[in-house]
Order: structure tokens, then C-alpha cells, then sequence
């Protein structure tokens, strides 16, 4: 109910505008790290850029895993060593290389990548250290690797490895990321453990000396009322005689997961005001301010529910998780039910983000409150449509204070 008032009272000076809960994504990055002391954390920084929201977590104690140099900036100017920093992305550039050396953990995605770094630490005269991102032999859940445009194939790797001599580059660390929102302990259980074995057999084939794993994430949150949340507890039980094998043989190597929408997803609310009403045919419709272009994963959802055949269709991170991944939660004095149409004030009919949903009557001026906008929210939605304002970024401190940028 505090998070409600906080957004009734904002949407007087706003017409539409993120809250995101300071106490709430604290929590759950404590959470984490309580359930896993043996476990370095990172944040996924593309899931939400906000550097208030960035620098709340940085310091609870977490890195930074960054998808583009911008990021690797970013985590920089938020006070984070380079040591701190990891930069993992496909088809980086050379001058993006050369601009990251000193300030990140560079994770060479291909063989290519690797044989440009040696070239640049050359004649640069440097000796660097790197990661590499590895495509497994195995999937997520266990079965058959498959073909992926991230990072190089396990076998290619080893065979590179043995084979190939480099002068200036030394291969520190593996990266391994294969699925995100997963809820199951036990799936999640068995990728981990995979991982292991996967390092194992690398450092045995390769000899070489890792000082980190990073095994991505895949640790995900409940986004409707039919999911359950994962079971952190399960997870550690099922882990920790696997880790502590592992550790025992490679006592050096740390261990470390990338967490995002675990941190934010739940902690970040959308709110939009009613801009009008109307009725057409005999259907009302709410005009919203700034849905689509504002937040637009509710939007997604429907284009999705309106050409997919599945009653659940499969989700296609980050752009789309569920159907019913949002709760719509009307901020208005009435108590009457009504059957709307949640609409926004773009000139395009697929700023739609709900059709026919029943909710307590809104007025023109009235605050319509959005879920699970922490994670993929603000970042993915196309604020430039149409030139309209872009919705504020606000963050609720854990003192109450407001933060407004």
C-alpha cells in the first residue's frame, strides 16, 4: 500500500513515470549473497540503466556485467575497479577492445576475438588478461548442445587451446550463459553442475589456470500468480557438495553468477495517467499516457496473444515472458467495475496493453499503476515513437526519500 500512495501522490506532478523500490531490490541482492556466501555476484546492467538503481546495488558489494563499452563506462563512473568490471558481447570492435583493456574484464566472444586481442596487446606492448565465453556441449537443461551466436563451441575451444600459442594474452576465466527466468531449483541445479564438470574438463585438456567461472544466470522471478518462486533454499542444499568438490580441486577459481531481473524485475512499478475516456461500439476505452512507447512488454504481450495459438506461448527473453506477466492496478477513488480497453495516446492501434479486462472505474486524471517494470522495461520501450515525452525514472530510497532523474 506504501508503494501505491507513493505513486498516487507522484502522478500529481507526472503524467507517467517509473517507481522503483530501493528496499525491495536491496533486499533481494542480501538474499543472495546471504543464501551464497561462497559466490560472487555481478548485475546485469542492461536489465535496467538507471544509475540510481546501478549505484544502490554496486553497493551492496556486486560487480558489474556489462554488454557494451557504454556499460563498462557506466560501472566505471559508478565507482567500480576494473577488476570489478566484466565486458562480455558479441562482435565487439577494435576500438572498443582497446578503450576496455584497462578498465574491464574483457570475455573475448569467439576465436576471432581472441587473435585480435593478441594483435592489439602486441602493439600496444601489453600483456593482458581475458575471459572467453563458451558455447557447451550441453544445453541447459542437460540434452545436446546447440548451434548459438554467443561465445565459441566447447570443443573448439580445447582444440584452439592446445593447439594455438599466444604470446600477450593469457586466458584467465570462462563465461557460460544459457537461459535466463528459470524457477526450477533442480534444473537449475543440474546447469551448475554441468558447469563444473565443464571446467574441469577444460583446465584438464587446456592446463590452464583459471582465476574465474562465471556461470551466468538463469536464476528468475515469479511474474504472475501462477508461478512459484524459485526456491533459493533447494538451490544451496543441492549445490554446495558440488561446489565444495570443485573448490577443493581449484581452490582459486571464483565462482560467480549474473543476476539482473532477480534484483529489479518485481521492485520497479509503471504508472500512467488517464489522459481520456471513450466509448466506442459499445466498449470502453482508457487513454493512457505513454504505454507502448512508455513500458512496452505489456503491449508485446498482446501482439503476442493476439498470433500465437498457445494458450502460453514460449517466452522470447527479454522481449516477451508470459501473457499474464503484468498486474493492472487502477489508483482511483471508485469502487465500481467496469470492462475496459487500457490503450495509449500513440497514433498506432497496437498501443493496446490489455482489451477487455475488468477493473475499478478510472477518471480522466486518474493513475493507473503497472507490475514488474524493474527489468527490460525503460530499456527495451521505443521512447522515441512519435517524439513524446519520455516517462520520468524515480527511485524510493529506503529512507523514503524520493530520487527523481
Amino acid at each position: 500500500m506504501e508503494i501505491q500512495q507513493k505513486i498516487k501522490a507522484l502522478s500529481q506532478d507526472f503524467e507517467s513515470f517509473y517507481l522503483y523500490d530501493e528496499a525491495g531490490i536491496i533486499q533481494a541482492a542480501n538474499q543472495l549473497q546471504v543464501t551464497f556466501p561462497e559466490i560472487s555476484f555481478l548485475y546485469s546492467m542492461k536489465c535496467n540503466a538507471n544509475m540510481d538503481v546501478n549505484q544502490s546495488i554496486f553497493r551492496q558489494g556486486y560487480g558489474a556485467d556489462a554488454a557494451s563499452l557504454q556499460e563498462v563506462y557506466r560501472a566505471q563512473r559508478l565507482g567500480l575497479k576494473p577488476d570489478q568490471i566484466y565486458y562480455s558481447a558479441p562482435g565487439k570492435s577494435d576500438n572498443e577492445i582497446i578503450a576496455a583493456l584497462d578498465k574491464s574484464m574483457i570475455i573475448a566472444d569467439s576465436l576471432a576475438e581472441v587473435r585480435r586481442i593478441e594483435q592489439i596487446a602486441q602493439d600496444l606492448e601489453q600483456a593482458v588478461k581475458i575471459g572467453v565465453r563458451i558455447n557447451p556441449a550441453i544445453s541447459f537443461e542437460g540434452g545436446p548442445g546447440t548451434a548459438s551466436k554467443f561465445g565459441i563451441d566447447e570443443d573448439q575451444f580445447i582444440d584452439f587451446a592446445q593447439k594455438e600459442r599466444l604470446n600477450h594474452v593469457e586466458i584467465v576465466g570462462l563465461h557460460i550463459h544459457l537461459r535466463s527466468q528459470e524457477l526450477q531449483a533442480e534444473v537449475l541445479l543440474t546447469y551448475y553442475q554441468n558447469l563444473f564438470r565443464l571446467a574441469r574438463r577444460i583446465q584438464e585438456h587446456t592446463g590452464m589456470d583459471l582465476t574465474y567461472l562465471n556461470m551466468g544466470s538463469g536464476i528468475g522471478i515469479p511474474y504472475s500468480s501462477q508461478d512459484s518462486r524459485l526456491d533459493l533454499d533447494q538451490l544451496k542444499q543441492g549445490l554446495q557438495p558440488a561446489m565444495k568438490d570443485f573448490k577443493e580441486d581449484f581452490p582459486d577459481v571464483n565462482l560467480i553468477i549474473e543476476v539482473g531481473r532477480y534484483l529489479v524485475g518485481n521492485h520497479g512499478y509503471y504508472a500512467s495517467r488517464v489522459m481520456d475516456r471513450k466509448l466506442s461500439q459499445g466498449q470502453t476505452f482508457l487513454i493512457l499516457k505513454n504505454t507502448l512507447n512508455g513500458f512496452i512488454r505489456p503491449s508485446l504481450a498482446q501482439l503476442v496473444a493476439k498470433y500465437s495459438q498457445d494458450e502460453q506461448p514460449m517466452a522470447s527473453e527479454p522481449l516477451f515472458t508470459k501473457i499474464d506477466a503484468f498486474d493492472f492496478i487502477p489508483l482511483g477513488d471508485s469502487k465500481t467495475k467496469e470492462r475496459v480497453n487500457l490503450v495509449g495516446n500513440l497514433c498506432t492501434g497496437t498501443d493496446l496493453i490489455v482489451e477487455q479486462i475488468e477493473l475499478e472505474r478510472l477518471e480522466i486524471g486518474d493513475v493507473l499503476m503497472i507490475t514488474n517494470a524493474g527489468a527490460y522495461a525503460q530499456v527495451l520501450s521505443p521512447h522515441q515513437f512519435s517524439s513524446q515525452e519520455r516517462p520520468v525514472e524515480i527511485l524510493l530510497r529506503e529512507n523514503g526519500n524520493i530520487v527523481i532523474n
